[in-house]
């Protein structure tokens, strides 16, 4: 059995670059969706299931040999020859570590979407930052809301909160304005 390197790798990792290869063309098959390489790499770095100079080498052989492909952006997808890959050699990889490659990449795609569809402006100001979170719903703005922070560290973490539950500022705020405790009450039991 062919050995890689091995830091970084969990338990139930990979260590054969073969399954590497299989591994990445599984997740692009999986997710359907063209991704940046770094957030392949990081998902399997992140979820120990593969060493970063592995990963490195499989996407350089995956692109050589033309099973994946990779635009101008850095976003890659997976060819044909790559899709037969995962479709027949998928299940010879563990399924925690398809679970996890696939349950990372959809979150992944979920947050850039969210990301796409909303947008948060920090501009500083002469005593502090002021921060702007915009809620779209397609074509319009559904909301925005302003609000001053006194230092970047804050700005960051009311951008980052945000970005996590858009759909739950909305809610709570609309639920405030209109006295309807029905929209936060359910968010509060979740």
């Amino acid at each position: 059995m062919e050995r890689g390197f091995t830091g970084g790798v969990g338990p139930g990792g990979l260590w054969n670059p073969n399954d590497i290869r299989i591994l990445i063309c599984y997740v692009l098959h999986s997710v359907d969706a063209p991704l940046p390489r770094e957030d392949v790499s990081q998902i399997l770095q992140r979820k120990g299931l593969a060493n970063y100079f592995e990963v490195e080498d499989a996407f350089a052989a995956l692109e050589r040999l033309g099973h994946i492909s990779q635009d101008g952006a850095g976003l890659c997808q997976v060819e044909k020859t790559g899709r037969e890959i995962a479709a027949a050699l998928g299940d010879t990889l563990p399924l925690s570590v398809r679970d996890k490659a696939t349950e990372t990449a959809l979150a992944l795609l979920a947050q850039a979407q969210v990301q796409r569809e909303n947008r948060v402006e920090i501009q500083e100001g002469a005593k502090g930052f002021q921060v702007s979170c915009h809620i779209s719903g397609g074509d319009m703005e559904l909301m925005s809301v302003s609000l001053y922070v006194p230092d970047r560290a804050q700005a960051e973490l009311v951008r980052e909160n945000f970005y996590k539950n858009p759909e739950g500022a909305y809610r709570l705020l609309l639920s405030f304005l209109t006295g309807d405790m029905g929209y936060a009450k359910e968010l509060f039991e979740k």
